[in-house]
């Protein structure tokens, strides 16, 4: 099976409303219909422009005031997704789990109206901290008309053995939506989406936020640069890049992917990484 998909390096500027987020949003999911793609992703984080818009005494608002839009943000992508007939890994939204808790998290938005939620599962310092954000607690992969899928956010990848599950309970691709300040952050996430890939003989779709946010706490920087990555073999490119952005640019990084190639390297690559994991001494659950 071949699909087409899409990787927006959004561009975050303070706004004074909710329209203007929705239009902003609009204009790639458009964009990106016109390409003819299946999925698009967006960031991790993107959400945090809701924060620049000032409140009532005029200033910015704080990370606890984010899930206040998560039912017009889900309204939002759900018509967007339905509209356009495709499927939206709508980034990551902060949303409140109850008891004072909030998660990061990644959502999925199907054609037919279906909202699938991952949380992500590793906190960097800052969202601990700073932000008080607590970690998911299990793994979920999703079933689409187009193959098994996966979500993991940013520093989720970072972590071999969490992939490992994700492939072994039969995705193909991972939607890695990543929000990062500096080009450490940035190279520790893309490097690790590489090494993923090669281990696991799958895809990876990643992106980040780009632009700042000048009223909101530790948004105020971003470095961000959307990349589709394959295994590294004879099918695919030498380096593994299906596709990449312009750094820091405002754009849509588009490639097609073929699930076929997958299959027939992890049977008859140049080398066999999932085949040959050696699950007598590690397992992959």
């Amino acid at each position: 099976m071949k699909i087409r998909v899409c990787a927006v390096q959004y561009r975050l500027e303070d706004i004074e409303s909710f329209e203007q987020f929705a239009d902003q949003c609009a204009h790639y999911v458009r964009n990106a219909s016109e390409y003819g793609v299946q999925f698009v992703l967006f960031p991790e984080f993107f959400t945090t422009q809701l924060l620049s818009i000032p409140d009532s005494e005029g200033h910015a608002r704080t990370i606890d005031d984010l899930p206040r839009f998560t039912e017009p943000y889900v309204k939002l992508f759900t018509a967007l997704s339905a509209q356009y007939d495709m499927h939206i890994i709508g980034g990551t939204h902060v949303i409140d789990i109850g008891n004072g808790k909030k998660h990061n998290a990644a959502h999925l938005f199907y054609p037919d109206g279906r909202v699938a939620v991952q949380a992500k599962l590793h906190m960097t310092p800052t969202e601990r901290e700073e932000w008080d954000m607590a970690a998911g607690d299990s793994l979920s992969v999703f079933e689409t008309e187009y193959g098994t899928i996966g979500m993991l956010t940013c520093y989720d990848i970072e972590f071999p053995e969490i992939v490992r599950m994700a492939r072994a309970k039969g995705a193909d691709i991972i939607f890695c939506p990543s929000c990062t300040d500096d080009r450490h952050g940035f190279h520790r996430v893309r490097y690790c989406c590489h090494a993923r890939a090669v281990e696991n003989q799958i895809y990876i779709v990643t992106t980040g936020t780009v632009g700042s946010l000048r009223k909101v706490d530790f948004m105020r920087a971003n470095y961000g640069q959307a990349a589709v990555i394959s295994p590294n073999d004879i099918p695919f490119p030498p380096a593994g890049i299906m596709s990449e952005g312009v750094i820091n640019d405002d754009m849509l990084v588009v490639a097609d992917l073929d699930l076929q190639l997958l299959s027939d390297v992890r049977d008859a690559g140049s080398v066999t990484t999932w085949r040959d994991r050696r699950t007598d001494l590690y397992t992959d659950w």
